[in-house]
């Protein structure tokens, strides 16, 4: 999953379609919407994505390519445990309160989970293997304690993450509840 994205009206695209899916819904949102959005015409929209379900897919794409890139390097960052995780939780969960925020925020993320749903997988597993071998070289160098295998601890902290998406009561209590669940888990983690 090391897809980005260079062309410029497929970023246009991409963008525009977030935006009208944030603003009127994805079922409300349609191909003529993106398409003025991104400055272009239906057709030329066409060109690229062939219907909404594919830009969705697309948007999926490119959202856990960049958090996984983000995860990344906030983890090879130096630091005390607490910090170095907490910057990865944040370098992930990043934007999420701006979805959460849209009126159609919740409808947002069930349409990605219906029509994504193996690339989130994919994408969530690739999250949680970079956790994983960085709790695992953690632990090797003393730093952490772990109470079952780096990956079951990892698959724990993304599921958590996702889990809070779903079940917090707005933007501002997802990102405490974010901020909470960083500390305890660098706190729990953390060798003293």
């Amino acid at each position: 999953m090391t897809e980005t994205v260079d062309d410029s009206r497929q970023k246009a695209i991409l963008s525009s379609a977030f935006q009208a899916f944030a603003t009127y819904g994805f079922r409300k949102t349609s191909m003529d919407d993106i398409a003025r959005g991104a400055g272009m015409s239906r057709p030329a929209v066409y060109l690229h994505y062939k219907n909404k379900e594919a830009i969705v897919s697309r948007l999926t794409q490119v959202y856990y390519t960049e958090k996984s890139a983000a995860v990344a390097a906030a983890l090879a960052m130096q630091g005390p445990v607490p910090d170095v995780l907490a910057r990865a939780i944040r370098a992930q969960t990043e934007g999420m309160a701006v979805i959460l925020a849209s009126p159609h925020g919740l409808e947002m993320l069930d349409a990605t989970k219906s029509m994504s749903s193996g690339i989130i997988s994919e994408g969530e597993a690739q999250l949680a293997g970079l956790y994983a071998d960085w709790l695992s070289q953690q632990e090797q160098a003393g730093r952490v304690r772990l109470f079952t295998d780096a990956a079951e601890t990892a698959r724990t902290i993304t599921a958590t993450l996702k889990g809070l998406k779903l079940s917090s009561a707005g933007a501002d209590d997802y990102e405490k509840r974010v901020v909470q669940l960083a500390a305890l888990i660098g706190a729990g983690l953390e060798v003293r």
